[in-house]
Formats: structure tokens, C-alpha cells, sequence
């Protein structure tokens, strides 16, 4: 079993004349909670979608939990879980008849014993037979992060996952994640734009400016790198300006 539980090589992304990904190089070892910062339009979504094997390169090869998202891509899909910032389910059904639904479309034994485990890691009881179309926002994120452990997945990621919650939400998804981590050994890779929330569950972060890597390392590194910046925010920027630390 390899070390790393992504490895990215040279991947290049285009569409048409734009490139999205330029020779994107990156690997994260297992059990860290990696965070893929950027401005709008750097190229985050697009490779969280490449890596879901949602979206596929122009070149370049990646994998995932050592699956090749190329040449094994149904492997890949076993081994991670996956929730968009816009998560949709079935809104005239029950939370957990969502749940079964796609636990039974993953294979998921046992499901209904499963879906009360997931609910349970989510911290959600008490509302499997409410319809989906009256939850919050929030409670459609901690939803969706039950339907995408459904299955136990080695790798989970979250794109936005709290864009739009208010702070009660926020703190709520950021312990889920954590707790998946810490406990159940899950390997996350999230995109976020929330850089209070990175220095609060990430354990490394990387930037993306224009498509490319331009910094990546530890939590505990970065903010010993530059003594001079209080703020994971003033760290951002100084690197997406060039400014030497």
C-alpha cells in the first residue's frame, strides 16, 4: 500500500485555449486533511473533478488511494467519497430514504445498519424521516457528508463544504471533519476559501494561482515560515503576490 493517498504528476487541464491546470504536481500523504486554497478561477473545482474522475486531464496522471484515475477509474470511485458545494439529493424523499437509495447503489451491506452509523458520526439523529426539501443548508452539508462515508471511503472530498453556513454550521461541519480524520483514519482533501478554517482543521494546504502550484507544506510549517504575518490570511497573500517570506 502506498504512503501517499494522492499523487498528482504533471497534470494539465485545457479548454479550448484556456488552461485550467498547468503541469500540476502534488501528493498527499495518508492521513492528512489537506487543503487546496485559491483565488476564484484558479483551478480548484477542476481538479477535485479530475481526481473524482468526474472530469478527465488533457494530460498528465494522477491517482488515488494508488488507483489510476485514467486507467482505473471505477477503483477510484470505491475508494473515495465526494461532497460538491451544491450537494442534491432527492428532495420529496426522507433523509434516509436518500440514504438508501445510495447506499444501495454503492453495494453497501447491511444498509440500514449503516445509515445509522453515518448519522451517527455526523452527530444527525432524529431526523431520517423529515423530506429533504426542508433542510437548511447546513443540514444538507452534514447530510451529504453521511451519504459520501456511506461506503468507507479511504479518501473524502468536500469542495466549499462550508460556503453559505452561518458560524453554528461551520464549527459543526469543521469537528465532522475532523472526527473523520482523527478517528476513523479518512484522508480528506478539501477546497475551501475560508482561511480561518483552514489554520482550524487542515493539517497542509497547498495554492493554486493560474492553474499552477505555487506553494504547498504543513500547517505548523507555514506559520513558522513567516514569522512576520499573524494570519494564515496575510500568508495567503503574500505568496499569491510573490512576496519573499
Amino acid at each position: 500500500m502506498t504512503d501517499m493517498a494522492i499523487q498528482i504528476t504533471g497534470l494539465v487541464k485545457q479548454y479550448g485555449e484556456k488552461t485550467a491546470l498547468e503541469q500540476l504536481t502534488l501528493s498527499v500523504p495518508r492521513g492528512e486533511i489537506f487543503g487546496l486554497l485559491g483565488h476564484n478561477g484558479a483551478g480548484k473545482t477542476t481538479a477535485v473533478n479530475i481526481l473524482t474522475t468526474l472530469l478527465p486531464p488533457s494530460s498528465g496522471t494522477a491517482s488515488v488511494a494508488g488507483r489510476d484515475i485514467q486507467t482505473q477509474p471505477a477503483e477510484v470511485r470505491r475508494v473515495i467519497g465526494y461532497l460538491p458545494e451544491n450537494v442534491q439529493f432527492y428532495d420529496n424523499l426522507t433523509l434516509h430514504e436518500n440514504l438508501m437509495f445510495f447506499a444501495q447503489l454503492s453495494g453497501v451491506q447491511h444498509p440500514a445498519a449503516r445509515i445509522r452509523v453515518v448519522l451517527d458520526i455526523v452527530d444527525f439523529p432524529g431526523h431520517e424521516r423529515e423530506r429533504m426539501g426542508t433542510f437548511s443548508k447546513g443540514m444538507r452539508q452534514r447530510a451529504g457528508i453521511a451519504q459520501a462515508i456511506l461506503h468507507e471511503p479511504e479518501v473524502l472530498f468536500l469542495d466549499e463544504p462550508t460556503s453559505g453556513l452561518d458560524p453554528q454550521g461551520v464549527a459543526t461541519l469543521r469537528n465532522i471533519i475532523i472526527r473523520l480524520n482523527r478517528e476513523l483514519g479518512v484522508t480528506v482533501f478539501m477546497n475551501t476559501h475560508l482561511l480561518g478554517e483552514v489554520t482550524r482543521t487542515c493539517t497542509s494546504i497547498g495554492i493554486l494561482s493560474a492553474g499552477e502550484l505555487i506553494y504547498q507544506d504543513s500547517i505548523a510549517a507555514t506559520m513558522n515560515s513567516f514569522p512576520g504575518q499573524d494570519s494564515l490570511e496575510e500568508i495567503y497573500l503574500s505568496i499569491a503576490a510573490g512576496t519573499p517570506s
